[in-house]
């Protein structure tokens, strides 16, 4: 057992043999962390522990030791945190416990960290990806649901849902107080995203993170549920339904052509519609086009509850493109309620961002203004637990986020591998992208 090198392992790479490429009957050395095929004579595993006195295997499958060449089954607990790193596990009396108290883990060069504040690494471009896991993650119920791989075992077998496991997966892992390293790989996961999105989304090249969101939960909720009908984690946790009136002025065919038609000539047509929804866009207001000196310096700001207005019921929105004038109303408000911030526009010849400060509420969201039947839907306070941020200009820019750890009461800045402690007031002065509220249990 003292070959045994824990500094070298890491099972956050796909499980594939280092020669033959190949993905079954795979074992890990636990002396040089390399993967080998086979255990019997003559096969990857065997040769190595031949050629380079490595002895001690793991089983990535059946999570087995064995001691090559001699090939005979070890049995020895003080293994244990190795399996419990390779794949972690939960009881549910762990997860109920996740947020009222921290589990407090150390590294093996001593450093210590909280269990769910770990970096992600960064492949490649992959920081869009890398927030909205780590937002998810702490999603409390979306979260525990995945670290108990019998809710959607059944599911894991399947081609098209290989990404609810690798999913599932990472987010153990994040949790887990077995790791040996502050720091987590999704590059399972990555590779599972690239191939089901077909390379829609693809390490070395950066996409837009609400794109990604909702890329992710529509094909979470189609593998778990099977169709939109159906009800899923995805969307027990995060859909909503909003109420669509919309109007627009069409003109009689045999008015059509006459150019001096009154406005009494033309006909107003309104439809109703329910429309389920992920997420509420909401539209910052276009900052002035002239400003004085004293204006260049002040940066503009607008409280999200004007944003908000949008969902009054009341104030019309007019698209010019469709000629449609549109009002919107909340009828059912999400567990989790994701709030996409319009920062970009776009026209003929670049993109434009919004730098516009949106002052908004860390706790006591209230959003029975904006939804009918307030008290039936369930609570309408929110709390904010995670806040992405776009830095930097269009050409050249990159994401992070703030996030709660509920069982400390603390906030973290987490770009990629960088986690460092928030101060509250700062939050509140970022520029914010998106943001994730969950609904106060009543």
């Amino acid at each position: 057992m003292g070959t045994v090198k824990r500094r070298v392992l890491d099972f956050d790479f796909e499980k594939v043999c280092s020669i033959s490429l190949q993905t079954t009957n795979v074992y890990a050395c636990l002396v040089c962390g390399k993967y080998y095929q086979g255990r019997g004579r003559g096969s990857h595993a065997y040769v190595h522990s031949v050629q380079f006195d490595h002895h001690v295997y793991l089983n990535l499958l059946t999570k087995k030791f064995y001691c090559l060449p001699d090939d005979y089954e070890i049995i020895d607990s003080s293994l244990d945190d190795i399996k419990g790193m390779l794949d972690p596990s939960f009881t549910r009396d762990e997860i109920q416990k996740l947020d009222k108290q921290p589990t407090i883990c150390r590294t093996l060069d001593g450093k210590q960290y909280v269990a769910g504040v770990v970096g992600l690494n960064n492949l490649g471009f992959n920081d869009y990806i890398n927030v909205v896991v780590q937002t998810l993650s702490h999603s409390s119920l979306f979260r525990n649901y995945f670290l108990l791989p019998q809710n959607y075992e059944k599911h894991s077998n399947q081609a098209s849902s290989r990404l609810v496991s690798r999913l599932g997966t990472l987010i153990r892992k994040m949790w887990s107080s077995k790791n040996f390293k502050n720091q987590v790989s999704p590059h399972e996961l990555l590779q599972e995203i690239s191939l089901a999105s077909r390379k829609k989304f693809s390490i070395g090249v950066r996409e837009n993170p609400m794109t990604f969101i909702s890329w992710l939960l529509n094909t979470l909720h189609k593998d778990l549920a099977g169709s939109k009908k159906r009800q899923s984690i995805v969307s027990k946790c995060f859909q909503g339904e909003v109420r669509v009136i919309t109007s627009k002025d069409e003109i009689p065919e045999n008015d059509s052509r006459k150019s001096n038609s009154s406005a009494k000539e033309k006909k107003t047509i309104t439809t109703v519609s329910n429309t389920p929804f992920m997420f509420l866009s909401l539209d910052i207001p276009p900052p002035p086009l002239f400003k004085d000196e004293k204006e260049k310096t002040v940066i503009p700001q607008e409280p999200l509850f004007t944003l908000l207005s949008k969902f009054d019921g009341v104030s019309k929105h007019f698209n010019p493109h469709t000629k449609e004038t549109k009002i919107y109303r909340i009828t059912k408000l999400p567990n989790y309620l994701i709030l996409h911030i319009q920062r970009f526009t776009n026209n003929l010849w670049y993109t434009e961002k919004n730098t516009t400060i949106v002052n908004f509420p860390m706790k006591s969201l209230d959003m029975s203004p904006y939804c009918d039947n307030p008290q039936e839907q369930g609570g309408c306070i929110y709390n904010l637990i995670a806040n992405i941020r776009h830095n930097g200009t269009v050409e050249n820019f990159w994401y992070n986020l703030h996030v709660l750890q509920k069982n400390t009461d603390k906030w973290y800045d987490i770009q990629d591998l960088i986690v460092e402690e928030a101060m509250p007031p700062l939050i509140a002065l970022s520029e914010a992208y998106i943001q994730f509220y969950e609904r106060v249990q009543t």
